[in-house]
């Protein structure tokens, strides 16, 4: 079933997907009256291409991202460093679990494909499961492993043909965007699916 991706930000830039793939991308309103059967999306913001975040090992693999039900404990925020690295030597079985966290989160924050290279396999398993793309490092990474690096890495612009992988953000252009950052995503969408819708 086709489905058209439309925000309010950026009218011409709808995506008209088919299954897991990009049928066509161009003004809303040429591909609404072109394709009236499709089932409408209509989102706040502004649609991307989605983010690739560069620190995949470091979020995924050297993060501890706690359950909530393990708030008392270890708090709600991602946890690095030695601490995560005590938390997964005690037990070992927390990096998967942590790993499917950990993607959820990067799926909320409009990350579609993350970089480095995932050594150990319940972090690879996440990524594939979620259908993440993995990408190739920028040259120079913008600063410490965050859900919200700065500057942000936008993939390339979607093309027909193309996967149906993009995010949308409530923020009204590019600018506001790098301003206030990626904790804006209201959706996320990878092979076709929508992977993360805010509440």
């Amino acid at each position: 079933m086709l489905t058209l991706h439309a925000a309010d930000g950026s009218p011409e830039f709808a995506v008209l997907v088919d299954g897991p793939l990009v049928a066509a991308v161009g003004p809303y309103e040429e591909l609404a009256d072109a394709n009236q059967d499709a089932r409408l999306r209509r989102w706040p913001g502004i649609l991307t291409s989605g983010l690739l975040n560069p620190y995949g090992p470091e979020l995924l693999e050297a993060t501890y991202h706690p359950d909530p039900r393990e708030a008392d404990t270890f708090g709600t925020e991602p946890i690095m460093g030695e601490r995560a690295h005590e938390i997964f030597e005690a037990n070992p079985a927390r990096r998967g679990a942590s790993a499917r966290r950990g993607v959820q989160r990067l799926l909320a924050h409009g990350t579609v494909a993350v970089g480095g290279e995932l050594r150990g396999r319940p972090a690879q398993d996440a990524v594939r499961r979620a259908g993440l793309a993995v990408g190739q490092r920028p040259p120079n990474l913008p600063g410490p492993p965050s859900l919200t690096p700065a500057p942000l890495v936008l993939l390339p612009r979607l093309a027909p043909g193309g996967p149906a992988r993009f995010a949308v953000f409530d923020v009204p252009d590019r600018a506001a965007l790098v301003r206030l950052g990626p904790a804006t995503c209201v959706a996320t969408v990878i092979a076709g699916r929508l992977v993360y819708r805010a509440r």
